[in-house]
């Protein structure tokens, strides 16, 4: 499968809406990645569901929605008719996270689950069949542009172990300091889906910019 490319909507630029909706739609970006931040959970506050809703008509890719927030629970239903095509929540944040996956797949939507920087792969051992994606924070979460978290190759390692190992069909994203200059490392390493917001939203052509984290040639790994 050929990775796929997920602009952050948090990089872009809220005064000019209507030329940043324009770049997504025009753009060959796969996905529009929307991060909800309750100042709770993670030290910042983004937007919510009538953001979302009020996006929705506007632009045609799919939304893939990443909750950064507590008791994720009590608003599945409510992102599911703002929108939200896949809904993201963090293991840190759930008590019973197969009850809440279960509870976004009944919605209608595709579920996902996100590990912070700190938080161990081997967690996911009951969960890897379960869900539809996996998003490794490769920063801690809350703020754009920060720098990437070198760990994060290991872990896609280990990640990528479970899903064979266990006959997983997750995808694995990557959320944070992505740029074209690691982008293929990080397709090397088993990422699926990439989150950019500066390397997309701050370049001099956007569109152009998704076009070079999408259409890179993945090096062939090592022979061993």
């Amino acid at each position: 499968m050929k990775h796929l490319i997920a602009p952050s909507l948090l990089a872009a630029d809220f005064a000019k809406m209507e030329s940043q909706i324009e770049i997504i739609n025009k753009s060959e970006a796969d996905w529009l990645h929307l991060d909800i931040m309750d100042g709770v959970f993670v030290p910042n506050i983004s937007f919510g569901i009538p953001v979302i809703k009020s996006l929705r008509p506007h632009i045609d890719k799919p939304f893939d929605v990443h909750l950064m927030i507590v008791e994720p629970d009590k608003f599945i239903k409510d992102f599911k008719e703002a929108g939200a095509d896949l809904l993201n929540v963090h293991y840190e944040a759930c008590t019973h996270l197969h009850r809440t996956i279960d509870a976004i797949k009944k919605e209608g939507m595709q579920a996902g689950v996100t590990l912070n920087p700190h938080t161990p792969v081997f967690l996911l051992e009951e969960i890897i069949n379960e869900v539809d994606l996996v998003l490794l924070m490769s920063v801690n979460p809350g703020f754009g542009g920060q720098k990437f978290i070198d760990n994060t190759y290991k872990k896609l390692a280990d990640l990528k172990n479970l899903i064979e190992r266990k006959s997983s069909r997750a995808l694995i994203q990557v959320d944070g300091g992505v740029t074209i200059a690691n982008a293929q490392q990080l397709i090397n390493a088993g990422a699926d889906v990439l989150v950019a917001g500066s390397a997309v939203f701050n370049a001099p052509n956007p569109i152009d910019a998704v076009h070079e984290l999408k259409h890179f040639l993945p090096s062939p790994p090592p022979s061993k």
